[in-house]
């Protein structure tokens, strides 16, 4: 009876939460800052730029413009998602609201468990950045059903675990943050920290192989790095089939290091599987330091 009391309770604040964060209209639309950046740049420079990269690589081989546009439309919302499964989960938590508001003070007296109030806040958190990027994930599909769709099912179920996977990676790795936040401008300079940088060195603004040789490098042990991949060839990888009928073997494998599609690690090349395990496994470990700093919190409390 306990149990399914505290379920209640659960559900009940994770509903709360996700109800005010989409309430409020600054909060929302300061999480959708990323993938607009994106759509406006997409718009205004980079599509052409990567149209004009694809067409000096197969030079005189005649390829069909849908071929080219799937491709830099794949390349831009593969770009959108990788970005905003992190991104919007920075600003969508309600955690920290709660404690600048004073809020969290009211739950510390009401029969709720410390443990029920930090999975709704996770919870919440979770399934607001699902709802975001879902919701972008439908426009890339609608996008690329007008310009040149491929998407095997095999690939779109490439993409969906990017977005599931990507979306804890960035929720429980934003709630550690939250867990030690107090101050609303702490909160927004991360938020603008995270949603300015976070494209650059995961690879969603530029392709990797344009950085320098360190930062290729350093961007290489990022875990956000591999998501990015890992939605570039949940995009990208049967449109460079269909290419292949036309195109030599070179110049497909020339496109997909030149875009990401391809990622090497200090010269050798990651797999797809590699590239689920090791955002698989970072999940897990950041799982794991939440789980023993919150522990260590109650411990402290405790004594």
């Amino acid at each position: 009876m306990n149990k399914q009391s505290e379920l209640k309770k659960m559900n009940y604040l994770t509903l709360r939460n996700i109800k005010l964060y989409f309430k409020d209209k600054m909060t929302f639309l300061v999480s959708l800052i990323t993938p607009l950046i994106l759509l406006v740049l997409f718009i205004a420079f980079l599509n052409s730029t990567y149209e004009d990269s694809i067409l000096s690589i197969i030079q005189d081989f005649d390829l069909d413009q849908s071929l080219i546009d799937a491709f830099t439309g794949g390349w831009l919302f593969s770009s959108v998602l990788a970005t905003s499964c992190i991104t919007v989960a920075f600003c969508s938590g309600m955690m920290v609201i709660d404690k600048i508001n004073r809020v969290d003070i009211d739950f510390m007296v009401s029969p709720v468990k410390k443990s029920t109030l930090q999975l709704s806040y996770v919870l919440a958190n979770l399934f607001s950045t699902f709802i975001i990027t879902f919701v972008l994930l439908i426009i890339g599909l609608i996008y690329l059903a007008c310009v040149g769709f491929y998407i095997t099912f095999v690939d779109f179920l490439l993409i969906v675990f990017g977005i599931i996977i990507t979306s804890l990676f960035g929720t429980i790795l934003a709630n550690i943050i939250w867990t030690f936040t107090h101050s609303q401008g702490v909160v927004s300079g991360v938020c603008t920290l995270v949603s300015a940088l976070y494209g650059f060195i995961c690879g969603a603004y530029m392709p990797i192989n344009t950085m320098g040789q360190g930062m290729q490098y350093f961007v290489s042990l990022l875990p956000g790095t591999y998501a990015t991949v890992l939605f570039r060839q949940g995009f990208l990888n049967s449109v460079l089939n269909r290419m292949r009928e036309t195109l030599p073997q070179e110049m497909i494998n020339g496109i997909a290091s030149g875009f990401d599609v391809k990622m090497s690690f200090f010269g050798h090349d990651v797999s797809t599987l590699a590239l689920i395990l090791v955002i698989s496994i970072s999940t897990i470990v950041l799982l794991g330091v939440f789980l023993l700093i919150n522990g260590l919190k109650k411990r402290t409390r405790t004594h």
